[in-house]
């Protein structure tokens, strides 16, 4: 017996071994929303839960091959990127995302989360390559969701409070995109996570409760999953945006310990309990 076909969503991202963040997440995130998870992968790093000890590079035409080879037969209701690595790939995927119609002058949505600074806030994209974004991709997006140290990286700003998190978000839409998201996790000394939406005219604050855990490994590529698969299904941005900030939210209050390190966020909450086979198994 055959079913429907549900949305198809696109992940142009990098792979994580640890499984924790990356495609991985990515794929996970897709799984519970219910979408069908595709992808073109950038990068394969050497990770654990410890941190990145090596990274091998995807020559930027296959990058762009991927993403038109799944594009032209399967077809693409969502796009969103993770780490992309380079100014080459950047620009590939600017290139290959205009020839199948995604993003913001297309009919495609296109998230770009901008996975230019670790968990640690460590530059991770060479300075060309934060141009490359700047230039080539948010023109294209319509949403991007940088975390507070991307954030510091593409506008200089580095946020301490809502009044600077509101400016952030004026420079980062100046740069191209339809909506610009400035994500408040890092503003530890907040008692609470508010993200700021902006469209060029109206800021929308999304609040929510912070939860006193270090394991949130892939945070920030669950959130942008769930928005991605959310546009998929027909939402608009402020309704993608606040179903994504619940879903990240519960995924971090259910995360786990994983390794010697950092545990990822889970998006295992979404699956029913009773529907989760048991036999026995250990640790």
């Amino acid at each position: 017996m055959s079913s429907s076909t549900p949305p198809r969503v696109l992940t142009i991202a990098g792979s994580d071994s640890g499984g924790g963040a990356g495609l991985q997440a990515d794929l996970r995130t897709f799984f519970a929303c219910g979408v069908h998870g595709m992808t073109a992968v950038t990068a394969v790093t050497v990770q654990n839960s410890l941190g990145v000890s090596g990274v091998s590079v995807i020559p930027a035409e296959i990058v762009a091959a991927q993403i038109e080879t799944v594009a032209d037969d399967i077809g693409v209701l969502a796009a969103k990127t993770g780490m992309l690595a380079t100014a080459e790939i950047i620009e590939a995927v600017a290139k290959a995302c205009d020839r199948v119609h995604i993003g913001r002058d297309g009919e495609i949505p296109f998230v770009v989360d901008p996975v230019a600074a670790s968990m640690h806030g460590d530059q991770l994209l060479l300075d060309n390559a934060l141009d490359a974004l700047r230039t080539e991709l948010f023109p294209r997006a319509t949403l991007v969701t940088p975390n507070l140290d991307e954030v510091r990286l593409l506008t200089g700003i580095t946020v301490r409070s809502y009044d600077e998190s509101r400016e952030a978000a004026k420079a980062l839409h100046a740069m191209g995109p339809q909506w610009a998201l400035v994500k408040g996790g890092h503003l530890h000394d907040s008692p609470e996570c508010v993200d700021v939406l902006y469209d060029g005219e109206t800021f929308l604050e999304l609040p929510a409760r912070r939860i006193d855990t270090k394991h949130t490994h892939g945070g920030g590529d669950t959130m942008a999953s769930a928005i991605t698969s959310a546009l998929a299904r027909g939402a608009s941005v402020p309704e993608a945006v606040r179903f994504g900030k619940e879903f990240v939210t519960n995924a971090v209050q259910h995360a786990y310990p994983l390794g010697g390190g950092v545990g990822p966020v889970s998006s295992f909450w979404r699956l029913p309990r009773e529907t989760l086979p048991t036999f026995g198994q250990k640790g």
